[in-house]
């Protein structure tokens, strides 16, 4: 192998060899993700945007409207 992960072996690989590699890489590929993956945490998100300008913006944007809704619902 003169390459990385095998490419100028990949050349001179009959079809079916080159298939039975690229499945072998696949299967690899998921079994490591699968084992690396994250469950699902909503606390995860907790502090994402701490100090972000633009999320700012977007929460003020919100109390905004929502005094707005609140004046109009009074009157």
């Amino acid at each position: 192998m003169t390459s990385t992960y095998g490419r100028h072996r990949m050349a001179e690989a009959t079809l079916e060899e080159r298939v039975a590699t690229l499945e072998q890489l696949v299967a690899q590929l998921m079994h490591t993700s699968e084992r690396t993956a994250r469950k699902k945490d909503w606390r995860r998100t907790i502090g994402m945007f701490d100090g972000d300008p633009i999320m700012q913006e977007i929460i003020e944007e919100g109390r905004r409207l929502r005094e707005e809704d609140r004046r109009q619902g009074r009157a």
